[in-house]
C-alpha cells in the first residue's frame, strides 16, 4: 500500500514539473525581441560647458532719448517696434517761442551794429581832429571806448543768437543710433520739463544687432573657459533653433546665486533676423574642444566586455558584437576610430514583446 501511495506522488510531482517546463518552453517561444537601433554617422563631437543666461545689450547698443530743453510735444513719430535709423526725426517740441527769441537777437543785432558803426565813425573823426589839434587826447580815449564797448556788444549778441538758434536745434529730436523703438514715454501734446538734473526720457532704442550674452558658468567650469570659444545656445521663443555665439569676456568678479558662485561671461551673437531681444533667458552650451566630421555612435551603444569596449551591431536581424575604439566623447555620442563602418546599424536597446497565439 505504501509503495503505491509513493508512486503515485512520484507521477504527480513528475507531471507538475512537466507541466510547468513546457509552459516556460511555450513562453520562451511566444516571446520577440525587438532592437532598438541608431546608424553609424558623421557628426561633430565636443566637450562642453553647460550655462543658462540672459540677452542683454551691449554698450551703447541701448539708448535713452530725451529732451534737453522744456516744451510742449508737438509731433511724436515714433512708435513701439518702429524701425528708426540713425538722424531720423523721432520728435518734434513747439518752437514758436525759440523761433521768437532768435528773430529778436537777430533784430537786436542790427541796432547793435548800427551803433558800432556809429562809434567807429566817431573815433575815426576824433583822431583827425587831435591830429590837429583840436580836441585833447580825452576826447579820443572816450571814442575808443565807446567803440570798443560797442564791438563787444556786437560779439555778445552773435553769441546769444547761437545759443538761442541751438535752443531752436533741440526742438528737433533725433535717433542717436539705428534701431527698434522699445519704450515710449511721452505722448504727442504733453508738455515736457528739462533741468541739468532732470532729463525727461521720450522713448528707448535698442539695436538689435548688438546683442551679447550674460552667461552665468560655475566656479568649477570658469578655468577652462576662454575668449574665443565657439558657444550654441537656444531660447525659450524658439526652442526648435540653435543660435551660434562666441566668448568675448569674463567677468573677473563672481556673482553669487543661492549660494553658488558663478561668473558671468559673456557671448557674442548675430542676430540678422531680428528674432533674438534683450532679457530672453538663454540655455547655452560653450565647447571647449571640438572634432568636427567624425564616425560616431550613442554613448548608451557602447559596453565593457573583458575589459575591451564593444557595441552590438543588427546584422540580417541578429545582434552581432564588435569590438571597437573610440576617441572623444561628449555628453551623447562618442567618436569611433576603429571597429565600425559609416552606415551600419547599432543596437541602443532591445524590447521583448509577446507574440499572439
Amino acid at each position: 500500500m505504501k509503495k503505491r501511495i509513493i508512486v503515485v506522488i512520484v507521477v504527480l510531482v513528475v507531471a507538475v514539473a512537466s507541466f510547468g517546463a513546457y509552459k516556460l518552453f511555450l513562453a520562451k517561444v511566444n516571446k520577440e525581441v525587438n532592437f532598438q537601433t541608431e546608424a553609424v554617422k558623421r557628426r561633430d563631437i565636443a566637450s562642453s560647458v553647460q550655462a543658462t543666461g540672459i540677452i542683454r545689450a551691449k554698450i551703447g547698443a541701448e539708448v535713452k532719448v530725451g529732451a534737453r530743453i522744456s516744451g510742449r510735444v508737438e509731433k511724436l513719430f515714433a512708435n513701439i517696434g518702429d524701425v528708426v535709423k540713425k538722424g531720423q526725426v523721432i520728435a518734434q517740441l513747439e518752437q514758436e517761442d525759440l523761433k521768437a527769441r532768435v528773430n529778436e537777437t537777430k533784430m537786436n543785432l542790427k541796432i547793435i551794429e548800427a551803433n558800432l558803426d556809429l562809434a567807429q565813425k566817431n573815433l575815426q573823426r576824433m583822431r583827425n581832429l587831435y591830429a590837429k589839434d583840436f580836441v585833447s587826447k580825452d576826447k579820443v580815449d572816450v571814442a575808443e571806448r565807446d567803440y570798443n564797448a560797442a564791438k563787444a556788444q556786437v560779439n555778445q549778441i552773435m553769441e546769444t543768437i547761437k545759443y538761442n538758434e541751438t535752443q531752436m536745434s533741440y526742438a528737433n529730436i533725433y535717433a542717436p543710433i539705428s534701431g527698434v523703438i522699445a519704450s515710449v514715454a511721452t505722448q504727442q501734446g504733453e508738455t515736457v520739463s528739462a533741468s541739468s538734473l532732470n532729463v525727461p526720457t521720450f522713448v528707448t532704442i535698442v539695436d538689435l544687432n548688438r546683442l551679447e550674452i550674460y552667461a552665468y558658468v560655475d566656479e568649477t567650469d570658469i578655468g577652462r573657459i576662454n575668449p574665443g570659444l565657439e558657444a550654441t545656445f537656444t531660447v525659450d521663443s524658439f526652442p526648435e533653433k540653435d543660435f551660434k555665439g562666441k566668448v568675448s569676456a569674463i567677468y573677473p568678479k563672481a556673482t553669487i546665486q543661492d549660494n553658488v558662485v558663478y561668473y558671468i561671461t559673456l557671448v557674442s551673437i548675430e542676430n540678422p533676423e531680428g528674432k533674438l531681444k534683450p532679457d530672453m533667458t538663454v540655455n547655452a552650451t560653450i565647447y571647449l574642444n571640438k572634432r568636427d566630421n567624425v564616425v560616431a555612435v550613442p554613448n548608451r551603444a557602447i559596453k565593457r566586455e573583458g575589459g575591451k569596449k564593444v557595441v552590438h551591431v543588427l546584422e540580417n536581424g541578429k545582434s552581432v558584437q564588435k569590438v571597437i575604439r573610440t576617441g572623444w566623447k561628449d555628453s551623447n555620442y562618442t567618436e569611433v576610430i576603429d571597429g565600425l563602418r559609416e552606415g551600419e546599424s547599432v543596437i541602443t536597446g532591445e524590447t521583448v514583446t509577446n507574440e499572439k497565439a
